[in-house]
């Protein structure tokens, strides 16, 4: 290698360097351990060559894009699979009456996704305080004789009308998200992160606050749901150990207490993994969701040719679409919702350990706990692993609330991605190329135009 080849890649290197800063540690108090995501590292050249793609500026945003896509568009499709027979059943003209409505909330969540990938992370910080005070206003409004609406027991719905009905319970989980991550980047920022009482005041008494209203609702799985996410915040803000371990205890002791208070939870938790011993009471859906995970075999009957969703299993649509999902498109099928999840996963993980501040890290990661563990407690009740807690399968089962608030978490989540190091430069430098082919290419269909005039 000659000499001025050797200044040349010198320059090339330190160019390359300086597009792509390093993220700035965050303050640490005395007391407190580092936090859990790691540093931003350059990859080595090995990374590089075997898996290319993945270290592109945009990688993570359009992992995000592509399998958030691919989610909600098999949603509807199995949606409309799994709910045509009860639609019809009840005297329907058509079959797409539930499958009409959940692509109107897609059409709705649709631009909430879009709007959110392109706002700046500080639009997200400044709807922290609205956000969570609007979801407790409408928690207390679900407890409101007349305006809760009950189904099948449980009052967690407000009823506007037509098809929009929402459920308050969802929208706590984002405000919460949002909230947490405001209030810990703010502790951090003012090194105020340095003992037990600031690391949980406010955040605990809120968190309590919105568990005891939601609890009101009869609303279990919702509520673990929540008390992940803020589990996932004090983790990826750096709590101590010590402290993590007792609050994880206290939430233990707390949902054990709050599952066998209620006698249809107790005997949930009795069936969960013996639904068979009780099978035409309360071992029923557990019972038929097991009988069409194992119709389905490696390839499955065929989309559309469940037999169980013919009124043996209740909450085909919703609660329980992974089993027909499992019946319809056997486990081909089923394996690749979870690589989708996987991917999903992949992609937030990696946008939590590349952010550059210290909200941005906290909100990424908590939004992948919150899908994840939602996921993994729908599929673990449906597959017989957890008791059945009703909550539903992120982006694939029916229901407008669940669906716009995850659509906008991700568009959230890809508005960070957009934000990585080197992907403003990389969109910065796309802009003017793809308006550049775009006019060259008006120009070339002009002049074949008049050419041929």
């Amino acid at each position: 290698m000659t000499a001025a080849a050797g200044d040349a890649d010198k320059r090339t290197a330190s160019r390359t360097a300086a597009a792509v800063p390093a993220r700035p540690s965050v303050p640490r108090a005395p007391g407190v351990k580092t936090a859990t995501v790691t540093a931003l590292r350059r990859p080595s050249s090995s990374e590089r060559t075997a898996l290319p793609l993945l270290w592109r500026p945009l990688a993570s945003y359009y992992l995000l894009l592509g399998s958030t896509a691919l989610l909600v568009a098999f949603g509807l499709v199995m949606v409309w699979s799994s709910s045509y027979v009860e639609v019809t059943s009840q005297g329907s003209k058509v079959s797409f009456a539930i499958v009409e409505k959940q692509a109107l909330w897609v059409a709705i969540g649709l631009p909430a996704l879009l709007i959110a990938s392109r706002l700046p992370a500080k639009v997200f910080r400044a709807l922290a305080y609205p956000a969570l005070f609007g979801a407790i206003v409408l928690l207390l409004a679900v407890l409101v004789p007349g305006l809760g609406v009950s189904v099948n027991g449980a009052q967690r719905w407000l009823d506007f009308g037509g098809p929009f009905t929402i459920q308050p319970s969802e929208f706590a989980k984002l405000g919460l998200l949002l909230w947490g991550a405001d209030l810990l980047a703010r502790k951090h920022q003012h090194r105020t992160f340095d003992s037990y009482r600031h690391i949980l005041i406010p955040l605990a008494p809120a968190t309590l606050f919105v568990l005891v209203l939601i609890e009101k609702e009869h609303d279990l799985g919702t509520s673990m749901v929540i008390i992940t996410i803020v589990l996932a915040l004090l983790w990826f803000a750096g709590a101590p150990g010590r402290l993590f371990g007792i609050l994880v205890t206290t939430v233990t002791l707390g949902v054990t207490l709050l599952a066998i208070s209620e006698p249809y939870r107790m005997q949930r938790l009795l069936n969960f993994g013996h639904p068979f011993k009780d099978l035409q009471n309360s071992g029923w859906q557990g019972g038929q969701g097991i009988y069409a995970l194992g119709s389905g075999g490696w390839w499955g009957v065929g989309l559309g040719g469940s037999r169980e969703k013919w009124g043996y299993l209740p909450e085909a649509h919703s609660d329980f679409i992974f089993a027909i999902i499992g019946e319809e498109l056997g486990l081909v099928g089923t394996m690749g919702v979870l690589l989708l999840f996987a991917v999903l996963a992949y992609a937030g993980i990696r946008v939590a350990q590349r952010s550059r501040d210290t909200f941005s890290r906290l909100a990424a990661a908590a939004v992948v706990a919150w899908l994840m563990v939602q996921a993994l407690v729908n599929i673990g009740a449906v597959i017989g692993l957890l008791p059945i807690t009703g909550i539903p399968l992120p982006l694939i089962s029916a229901g407008g609330s669940s669906l716009i608030l995850t659509m906008f978490a991700l568009g959230m989540l890809m508005s960070l991605a957009r934000h990585e190091p080197g992907a403003a430069v990389a969109l910065a430098a796309r802009g003017p190329n793809l308006l550049r082919r775009s006019l060259r290419r008006a120009a070339s269909a002009l002049h074949l135009s008049n050419t041929g005039r």
